[in-house]
């Protein structure tokens, strides 16, 4: 890969994550302030996102690869997604606003796949170079968190402005990238194609269709942490909630470089546990933490997201590959990342925004009962887990980790 590539494709990964990162943490701390949403009409807005993450593969697989220059087109998708952006500021009603949202994201999902597609198609060695290239895009998110904190402005539509502002920036930029022509109709491709659906014959293994469970069901918990932990910390009162969040993607970060040798070390059943030991910890810390003398319960539950993310997404990732093998590993990848981050947040963000306003009371919301549920969540799941999922003993060589399309 040339040294000039390298350097474009580090910049469109920090733009395409700084965006991300710019309006998605704080959106549930803008709405009940700025749009007085119910917890239902929040989980409603980040539900979007697992919409769009749902009808992305149909997009990319059947559209996008075959007729239209991966550059352009990602260049086209955040030109018009600057503009719902901007639109999204102006709007005071919760029924339009979720549209927008739901609008930018069916614009915004398909874009992850495509920088993946623009910056694999440059690489002579992806394994090696595409981790190196894929960071940018974790401090691109983390630099937008530092930003809003430090700027003081997640009340505020600012958030939408600066990342409609990033968004014309990349999407001019994108028309610069290097080329990723389309693959064609030759390509092949069909809608059971996008959904992954060679990857079925996973299920005939029975300790996989126990983990595919599990990785929808854990979704639920994680949706409580994306769509409220910024609210919570708000209503707390804590200053600069948004970039002391920021600690959890430092954690992902540091987390991520121990999973290729615990995985072939530990084994993976004891990986996920440990990764959904921690969603409970997480969530007993928020449910007991505060702003006195149990400060540090909060800074922990923000810190635990590394271990939550890592041990139980990322090896999740790392097991469906192993078990897929070589001839249908993206497909099993995509039917993955279509069950959890499509179906199983979809179903998390509904879950959420019910549980959050049952316990909404006079001055805010009892948060100790509600970071109850998700933690006795987690419980049950680790429960079904430990007692049917039985991993048969194989010998298989090492395996490398690929990167996570998803990861923030």
């Amino acid at each position: 890969m040339k040294q000039k590539s390298g350097i474009q494709l580090s910049m469109m990964m920090f733009l395409e994550y700084f965006i991300w990162g710019s309006w998605y943490v704080t959106m549930s701390t803008y709405m009940g302030i700025n749009l007085h949403s119910s917890g239902i009409q929040i989980g409603a807005a980040y539900s979007a996102l697992a919409i769009a993450t749902i009808f992305s593969p149909f997009f990319i697989g059947m559209i996008a690869d075959r007729y239209f220059a991966a550059q352009k087109i990602m260049g086209l998708l955040h030109l018009a997604g600057a503009a719902l952006l901007f639109l999204a500021t102006g709007i005071t009603g919760n029924t339009a606003f979720y549209w927008v949202i739901l609008a930018y994201s069916l614009l915004y999902m398909p874009t992850i796949a495509l920088s993946n597609s623009i910056a694999f198609h440059q690489m002579s060695d992806p394994g090696k170079q595409f981790p190196w290239i894929r960071v940018f895009g974790t401090i691109g998110w983390i630099v937008a968190g530092l930003l809003i904190g430090y700027l003081e402005i997640e009340k505020t539509s600012m958030t939408f402005y600066i990342a409609a502002g990033a968004s014309v920036l990349l999407g001019i930029f994108s028309f610069g990238l290097p080329d990723t022509p389309p693959k064609g109709v030759s390509a092949g491709a069909t809608a059971s194609k996008a959904l992954g659906a060679e990857a079925f014959v996973l299920f005939k293994d029975r300790a996989y269709i126990i983990f595919f469970i599990a990785a929808i069901l854990v979704c639920i918990p994680l949706s409580f942490y994306y769509s409220f932990a910024n609210s919570f910390l708000n209503e707390l009162g804590m200053k600069n909630a948004a970039g002391k969040m920021i600690f959890g993607q430092f954690s992902e970060a540091i987390f991520i470089l121990a999973i290729p040798f615990l995985f072939n070390s530990i084994g993976v059943k004891k990986m996920l546990l440990l990764g959904m030991t921690a969603w409970i910890l997480r969530y007993l810390c928020f449910a007991y933490g505060n702003l006195g003398i149990n400060s540090w319960m909060l800074y922990a539950g923000i810190i635990l997201h590394g271990v939550c993310y890592d041990f139980f997404f990322v090896t999740g990732y790392m097991y469906t590959e192993k078990k897929a093998g070589e001839k249908i590993k993206n497909a099993a990848q995509g039917l993955f990342t279509f069950a959890t981050y499509g179906v199983g947040m979809l179903i998390g963000t509904w879950v959420s925004g019910f549980v959050v306003d049952l316990y909404r009371v006079q001055d805010g919301h009892d948060w100790k009962s509600i970071w109850y549920v998700p933690a006795f969540i987690a419980a049950a799941v680790m429960v079904y887990f430990i007692i049917f999922f039985r991993e048969k003993k194989q010998s298989a060589p090492p395996l490398e980790r690929q990167p996570d399309p998803a990861l923030k």
